[in-house]
């Protein structure tokens, strides 16, 4: 379940122009809370992209590996050997 939070952010200067320059008639957004709301949509986007990416290169690090180095392992000793990391 998803709770609503409210946030207050002041910003000034250029990026207060910024801001004014992408709401309204003349932006993309009609208001603040709308940009603010994409501007974070974004991030989440990149960071579930950043997360993928590196774990696609753990995983093609992992195969490039040969197959003579792989090493038997049972379930306890890969708990035991993530309890230590």
């Amino acid at each position: 379940m998803s709770k609503s939070m409210t946030l207050n952010v002041r910003v000034s200067g250029s990026l207060s122009d910024f801001v004014s320059a992408n709401i309204g008639d003349a932006g993309a957004y009609e208001n603040v809370s709308e940009y603010v709301r994409d501007l974070i949509r974004r991030d989440k986007e990149r960071v579930e992209r950043d997360r993928l990416a590196l774990l696609k290169a753990e995983l093609t690090a992992a195969f490039a590996v040969p197959e003579s180095e792989y090493l038997p392992l049972d379930a306890d000793a890969i708990i035991a050997r993530n309890a230590q990391n």
